[in-house]
């Protein structure tokens, strides 16, 4: 299993598939063919179905644009086998002879992956153990917490990167919550993280926590949607979910910038599962392998910072995915925005309740973390491909992209 740093991935929204990737894959290309006089870069499925409103072209040409003249062809209704987000980069001379082709995969979380091959870049094997009920017999046999097994793979040198993590996850929360306006394109839709943070502080305590979790989330995905920095946690599109919940527990409870980074490296942890087992590309599996890995994400932190056993964690976990199986990723217009914005609030709620649901148990439960991971990648094969972020289907059906 890979380095949790590939889950924590540091850049600009809206899109980890189809902004990161396709703009990372640009990069790559171009560093193989400087000298080309021109390039044609074709887009199928997934991305090119929803990459307008994704900002696909845009990601695309701002790498390969100052150095020569681009064409970008959209075919949304051809598939290649492998993954939806297929993108073929040819680079052309001054002759109009192609010089070199290259067929990638941008596979969710920016990570982007060659057919049958290991993602590119990856910090591979640094992990003996890939599934959760695995980590926890450890944590139980050795006594340590799952954070301690990140630390004794990753090296202490983890801890500075997810300094930085935690650094520009507060950033993005403070400038969201800063920031009103309406957010780019058609669908002319206003900011809301500022008036919920303010309006959380007329509520008496229990309303008024719950309003500030909101606007954390909201804070952090309106920035997402305006292409603005943020984290990966495990996407783009789900970037709201953890920083809200940590951010949230900080300002409550004063836990130490150090008790955060292990909260994350747990988290970090949860979503590797599950991008090692299954998938957490919305193109692939829908939005439970997006906002309902966030959540599994940020109940499990929840639960540790809150003073969890190993077993509630992985408890918390399993029920932040579970209650997320099946749900559809429909983005209205291709826009990272409706419903995506919202489902970050919600599921950092969702995480929180998932926490204190699993700290009333034992953290002995009947269905394990493992095994909604293996359903969850059987659903989202099982879907349609309408409902895995090709505007199609869902809420998106009738929309259109209109500028």
């Amino acid at each position: 299993m890979n380095s949790i740093k590939e889950i924590f991935r540091i850049g600009a929204g809206p899109s980890s598939s189809h902004t990161m990737g396709p703009q990372r894959a640009a990069k790559i290309f171009l560093e193989r063919n400087p000298r080309s006089a021109s390039f044609k870069v074709s887009l199928f499925g997934s991305l090119a179905a929803t990459g307008k409103g994704h900002l696909t072209d845009k990601a695309i040409l701002e790498v390969l644009e100052p150095h020569a003249p681009v064409q970008i062809e959209w075919l949304p209704k051809i598939f290649l086998p492998f993954h939806p987000n297929a993108m073929t980069f040819c680079a052309i001379n001054s002759e109009n002879e192609v010089l070199d082709t290259w067929t990638v995969y941008s596979i969710g979380g920016g990570a982007l992956s060659e057919e049958n091959r290991p993602p590119i870049g990856e910090i591979s094997d640094v992990y003996d153990m890939s599934h959760l009920s695995d980590i926890l017999r450890w944590c139980e046999h050795s006594g340590r917490s799952y954070w301690e097994y990140v630390e004794e793979r990753e090296g202490v040198d983890i801890w500075e990167y997810l300094s930085e993590v935690w650094k520009n996850m507060k950033e993005c929360i403070q400038r969201g919550l800063d920031t009103e306006g309406v957010l780019p394109g058609p669908l002319n839709l206003r900011r809301k993280a500022a008036d919920y943070f303010i309006q959380a502080g007329g509520y008496k305590e229990a309303l008024r926590d719950r309003g500030l979790l909101f606007a954390y989330a909201l804070a952090v995905s309106e920035e997402n949607a305006s292409g603005h920095t943020i984290v990966t946690a495990p996407t783009c599109g789900a970037c709201g979910v953890l920083p809200a919940v940590l951010y949230h527990l900080q300002k409550n409870r004063g836990f130490s910038d150090m008790r955060i980074f292990r909260a994350l490296a747990t988290a970090g942890l949860i979503g590797n599962i599950v991008k090692t087992n299954a998938s957490i590309s919305g193109a692939e599996v829908g939005c439970q392998g997006e906002v309902g890995v966030a959540c599994a994400m940020a109940s499990g932190a929840a639960t540790q910072l809150l003073g969890g056993s190993p077993a509630q964690i992985e408890y918390a976990a399993e029920m932040g995915l579970e209650h997320h199986l099946g749900m559809t990723c429909d983005p209205v217009c291709g826009l990272v925005q409706i419903p995506c914005i919202e489902r970050n609030a919600y599921a950092a709620a969702r995480a929180l309740d998932s926490h204190l649901y699993a700290s009333f148990s034992d953290g002995i439960h009947r269905v394990s973390f493992d095994k909604v991971v293996e359903v969850m990648k059987q659903t989202g094969h099982d879907l349609p491909s309408l409902y895995k972020e090709t505007g199609e289907g869902g809420l998106a059906k009738d929309y259109t992209q209109t500028d």
